[in-house]
């Protein structure tokens, strides 16, 4: 039943305003109940009901749209000049500029500006305004900082099919740009659509690659012209070298021929100081050291083979996965290999067995970082398996002299810090960087930060030690700003530092003499005992000798 009024007026009153008056309530519809429909009531037993008492939780996610960001250039034209005046014409701006001179108000306004300029000149000459007072107060407040790290730039790799991010260069002019490598190191990965390319980016347009970098085989390594910032160095995951200049584009401009080449990945690639600037060296698991000129890379100019047993045999060379070269030594360099071991090696030996100096045993897995201190060359860092180990030279048989504890995550990578002599930094699997500074705490980490939840797999820090860039399985690259506590340089602290390393090369070289002695005792008692033995063998045949000689005269009395 539909329940309406009807409200009715003239049609010469439509457009009035409505005037109403106030009546009693009055009863319009009246329905009294049926009772027939009773019958028809279901009463339901029983009545459930449910009751939440925890607070009601959502759980949603969001992701930013990226800014495509271009750079545009403005050019700026001399102006306020007046416009019967062209700028382009020298002798009416000359002339311009006369007839302004003469004029007195320009002299007025000169005259009043020379005595406030003058005013200031001498208050700079008075007072420096930028002379600290404090600067011990301060450097005690640095201290007192919690350190920290936090991410500036994400570099993402812009193919759909990820590869990793196996090494990062910087760029020697102020750092500017980065060279990725990007390459999948994982067993007979054959997936389709993959690239080869790798990347240069430029950090103040990090939304996509500068130069893209095409070889003829995905890059696992990297390298900046430390002399010439446009050549860059690759090695190949088929074991070739190639040659950039990025002035020319991103196709190389010689590469080595497979003969002559690597027959595994190129795990390290660095520059060697000479007066052409153009002579490098590679490192391959295949068990060879190859020493190249960029301008003939037709054959390696020499060629090692990381035979331990200096039989220089191939057969014998253990797999270099890692390779350090500082110009501070030059006639010497680090390779790290995949069976733990580190090699130090001589270039300048004549013979090729000559130039294996020292083989340093600590790690019970592959090394896959070796890197000089940069304040002191004799001083390495070498990450593996669970551990970082530093070492110095001055010890060569001993192990290595300070070590951080066991972590659960395996160790991928490392690093110094180019600003403090004690700071180091660590990648691990489970994609956490630890920062180590051993001057303050060698126990535990300084800062240690999730960067990523895949694997970190390549470090590399700029040369002021500021920025971080950290390399993950999936080709992200995160550049991380380290706090200005962990890249400061403080008062006194080379001294400290260099004063640790040497009391842990003393402890180690006490230890290394106890240990000789110890040997030399045991070798003794050895002897002594095998002494003992032969003196027992020679007393018992003597008395058996003895024995039977009585024996036999006593026999001979009795039958006669």
């Amino acid at each position: 039943m539909e329940i309406k009024v009807e409200f009715v007026r003239k049609r010469s009153e439509f457009g009035r305003p409505c005037n109403f008056s106030v009546q009693p309530a009055e009863v319009t519809v009246d329905i009294p109940p049926d009772p027939s429909l009773a019958e028809d009531f279901i009463p339901q037993d029983p009545v459930d009901f449910a009751v939440q008492q925890g607070p009601v939780m959502a759980l949603s996610e969001m992701n930013t749209e990226r800014a495509q960001v271009s750079i545009q250039g403005v050019n700026h034209v001399e102006g306020g000049w007046p416009k019967h005046v062209d700028y382009k014409n020298s002798e009416l701006t000359t002339r311009y500029r006369e007839e302004v001179e003469r004029e007195e108000v320009y002299t007025r306004s000169v005259l009043r500006l020379s005595t406030l300029m003058e005013h200031y000149i001498r208050q700079n000459n008075a007072i420096d305004i930028y002379e600290e007072y404090f600067g011990e107060e301060e450097e005690e407040d640095e201290e007192e900082e919690h350190p920290f790290a936090k991410t500036i730039i994400v570099l993402r790799d812009p193919n759909v099919t990820k590869r990793m991010a196996t090494h990062i260069s910087w760029h020697p002019d102020a750092n500017r740009a980065v060279a990725v490598a990007y390459c999948s190191l994982d067993f007979q990965d054959s997936r389709k659509d993959m690239s080869s390319d790798s990347y240069i980016w430029d950090l103040e347009s990090p939304y996509g690659p500068e130069l893209t970098l095409k070889p003829s085989s995905p890059v696992v390594t990297l390298e900046y012209n430390s002399k010439d910032w446009y050549h860059l160095l690759g090695g190949c995951y088929n074991g070739q070298i190639v040659y950039w200049d990025t002035r020319k584009g991103g196709l190389p401009m010689e590469i080595s021929p497979v003969e002559f080449s690597h027959r595994d990945p190129v795990y390290g690639m660095c520059w060697l100081p000479s007066r052409t600037g153009t002579d490098c060296l590679s490192a391959s698991t295949d068990g060879q050291v190859l020493w190249w000129d960029i301008r003939k890379l037709s054959e390696p100019t020499e060629r090692l083979i990381l035979d331990i047993t200096k039989e220089d045999k191939l057969s014998n060379a253990q797999g270099a996965i890692s390779l350090d070269f500082t110009p501070a030594m030059p006639a010497k360099f680090l390779v790290g290999t995949e069976q733990g071991s580190i090699i130090s090696c001589n270039r300048d030996a004549k013979s090729p067995p000559d130039k294996i100096v020292h083989v340093y045993s600590g790690h019970i897995g592959a090394v896959y970082s070796v890197t000089r201190n940069p304040f002191y060359p004799k001083i390495f860092l070498t990450v593996g398996d669970w551990t970082a180990q530093i070492w110095t030279e001055d010890l060569l048989d001993a192990s290595s002299i300070m070590e951080t504890k066991c972590h659960t995550p395996y160790l991928l990578a490392g690093c110094w810090s180019p600003a403090k002599p004690a700071v180091f930094f660590i990648a691990k699997s489970d994609g956490t960087l630890d920062v180590w500074d051993f001057l303050f705490h060698q126990k535990e980490p300084s800062l240690s930060l999730k960067v990523s939840n895949d694997p970190l797999l390549s470090l590399c820090s700029q040369d002021n030690g500021r920025i971080l860039g950290c390399g993950t399985k999936l080709g992200t690259v995160s550049l991380l700003e380290i706090s200005p506590g962990l890249c400061t340089l403080r008062k006194n602290e080379k001294n400290l530092t260099l004063a640790m390393f040497e009391r842990e090369a003393r402890r180690e070289k006490v230890l290394q003499d106890k240990r000789r002695e110890l040997l030399l005792r045991e070798q003794e008692r050895a002897k002594a005992k095998v002494e003992e033995r032969e003196d027992t063998q020679e007393v018992f045949k003597q008395a058996q000798t003895d024995f039977f000689s009585i024996i036999k005269a006593e026999r001979r009395r009795r039958g006669q």
